[in-house]
């Protein structure tokens, strides 16, 4: 959610890139050489005669850090590889590229398998961007590795990959096993970065930056600074062992990104609902958390707006069954804010492509939050409207009542104060469980699922260069258990 007053609803439709207007018209683009869509950013990644065009799969993704250039927008689901998303985190425009860094990222799986696939943004970057000495391994502790498990990822066999401003890639898929519930750590190294970098920004997880290239070294070392943001990466994959598991992705904000729960412990509402579809051997098992601190659904602000981000944050997932809507506070509270029917249109929207794509809509209602600065009865009026339309307006296959969960029975305007996290909106680590918790497990399914052909109108894949060595070979399997 960010700071009180920090939110302004933009009455006008931004210039973000897109490929949607609000009825779904597909804008048109030119094309470039050999089907490709041009970006208006040339690829001039230090690739010679001879490298290998990468097998990685690149799509332009909706965003652009502010409304300033317009640009073509690819569906992600064009490069979309089979299997099911085990981790993903929703992709901002963080601070500026640095050139010779290397990153050690910790990420936590929700699903295991195998043929694990690491996917990589340059959502918000300016110009494309190189990386290479990219490798991937089950952590240890720390910046540590598990002995033999850190293996080089590829891209069509290339230990090098430069990603056109606005894409994301895919890797090749690796050998051997990770499996549900582990750390993962993904290290990759910056030769020539500059401009804006993509990633998340709060990523409650500590990381680890060095310089040099020692991403092969599993050892600690040199890995001496931290960072609290995942840089470059957005969504992890893997083959599931059970070939019917899918997954669901929660589109939200700082409730959902995880604001006032313990850093380092994955204590997010989404990370508890792993946990409980695990041990339930659901059919759904992985879980994509989309939340962004300060999201709206209808403008632009923090971040691209979850119309805008949609499709690559939900619909271009691979095995991603259910989208799970738990979304609209900061539209609400932002002065001036978005009204109730405003809102409840964003909603239809974001129904309407899901449903295109075969997946299930499930929403929760929002969640009361009497004592933040924003908060005034006409707000309250509209919350309660907008609830009142998840509940009984029958647009959703499923929904969940938030409110109902974190609402305090003396006064339901306000947190309970046993699942506040002190700040009156967003819930402490008590309250996450308690919406993890809330969930019906069977909801995340619908006969939707049946049928998941290709979207219609999607183009072809604009494919990333790619430089370097062939790896020797394909290497042992690892494990993580």
């Amino acid at each position: 959610m960010g700071t009180p007053g920090e939110s302004a609803h933009r009455g006008a439709r931004p210039a973000w890139r897109r490929d949607h207007d609000e009825r779904g018209t597909r804008r048109h683009v030119p094309r470039g050489p050999a089907g490709t869509r041009r970006t208006g950013h040339p690829v001039n990644g230090r690739c010679g005669r001879g490298c290998r065009v990468a097998a990685a799969l690149l799509t332009a993704v909706a965003c652009q850090a502010g409304p300033a250039r317009a640009a073509p927008h690819l569906p992600g689901a064009a490069g979309r590889p089979s299997g099911v998303v085990t981790w993903a985190a929703s992709a901002e425009r963080l601070g500026p590229g640095a050139a010779d860094r290397e990153y050690r990222m910790i990420v936590h799986t929700s699903v295991g398998g195998t043929a694990l696939r690491v996917r990589f943004t340059n959502a918000f970057g300016d110009r494309p961007l190189t990386l290479d000495h990219v490798h991937a391994g089950p952590r240890l502790r720390g910046a540590a590795l598990r002995p033999g498990g850190n293996r080089p990822v590829t891209f069509g066999g290339a230990r090098r990959i430069t990603l056109p401003a606005g894409a994301t890639a895919w890797s090749d898929p690796l050998p051997g096993r990770l499996p549900a519930g582990a750390d993962l750590a993904v290290s990759l190294h910056t030769p020539h970065a500059a401009g804006p970098a993509s990633g998340h920004r709060m990523a409650l997880r500590t990381s680890y930056t060095g310089q040099g290239a020692h991403t092969a070294e599993p050892g600690a070392a040199h890995w001496t600074g931290t960072t609290g943001s995942w840089w470059y990466l957005d969504a992890v994959s893997v083959r599931p062992d059970r070939p019917a598991t899918g997954a669901v992705a929660v589109l939200g904000d700082s409730l959902t990104d995880g604001e006032r729960s313990t850093p380092d412990t994955d204590r997010r509402w989404p990370d508890h609902l792993a946990r409980r579809l695990r041990a339930a051997r659901a059919a759904v098992e992985g879980v994509a958390d989309e939340g962004i601190s300060g999201d709206k659904v209808l403008a632009d602000d923090a971040g691209p707006s979850a119309l805008h981000r949609l499709d690559r944050d939900v619909l271009s997932l691979p095995g991603v069954r259910t989208v799970f809507l738990f979304e609209g506070v900061n539209d609400l509270k932002a002065r001036p804010g978005a009204t109730a029917a405003d809102l409840i249109a964003g909603y239809r929207r974001i129904v309407r492509r899901a449903h295109a794509a075969h997946l299930c809509v499930v929403a929760a209602t929002i969640g009361p939050f009497k004592g933040w600065p924003e908060w005034n009865p006409g707000v309250e009026a509209a919350r309660r409207e907008v609830n009142r339309f998840v509940r009984t307006g029958g647009a959703f296959d499923a929904v969940t009542d938030f409110d109902r969960v974190l609402r305090d029975p003396r006064d339901p305007e306000r947190l309970r104060p046993d699942l506040d996290g002190g700040d009156h909106l967003h819930p402490g680590d008590r309250g996450m469980r308690a919406l993890a918790d809330g969930v019906g497990l069977d909801r995340l399914e619908c006969a939707r699922r049946a049928v998941r052909p290709a979207r219609a109108g999607a183009h072809p894949d604009v494919r990333a260069q790619s430089s370097g060595s062939r790896p020797a070979g394909p290497g042992t399997g690892w494990s993580a258990g």
